[in-house]
């Protein structure tokens, strides 16, 4: 989980899973390929398998139509530490029953939480 550093435009301050935009020259699987990005580039994480698990829209910044993409990634190795303090607040490892308890954790989140249990 990373703590959303209070400078972002969209959920500033709030607990999140790793990820941000799909760059445009993306090659091979798009999403596979942006969720190891970010979870190297933000937390120094590296990941192996990406599963797709569920998607919804959202509206950013009132006017940015987005989709959410949620994937379970197999950790491979690193320890998570802040890499993009621009966007980055703090890391944690929380469990699936620490994050469901966690009082900072947006409803949203824990339904993605709840999703990517139920998927493994």
């Amino acid at each position: 989980m990373v703590k959303r550093s209070s400078e972002e435009e969209h959920a500033a301050g709030t607990l999140s899973f790793p990820g941000r935009k799909v760059d445009s020259d993306a090659l091979g699987d798009a999403i596979r390929e942006t969720a190891r990005r970010e979870d190297h580039d933000e937390v120094g994480v590296e990941t192996g398998v990406v599963e797709y698990v569920t998607g919804s829209p959202f509206t950013a910044n009132e006017s940015t139509e987005c989709l959410n993409v949620v994937v379970h990634c197999e950790y491979e190795s690193g320890e998570p530490e802040v890499r993009e303090p621009e966007e980055v607040a703090d890391v944690f490892w929380l469990g699936y029953d620490e994050l469901a308890d966690h009082k900072d954790v947006p409803e949203q989140v824990r339904e993605y939480a709840d999703a990517v249990e139920a998927s493994r």
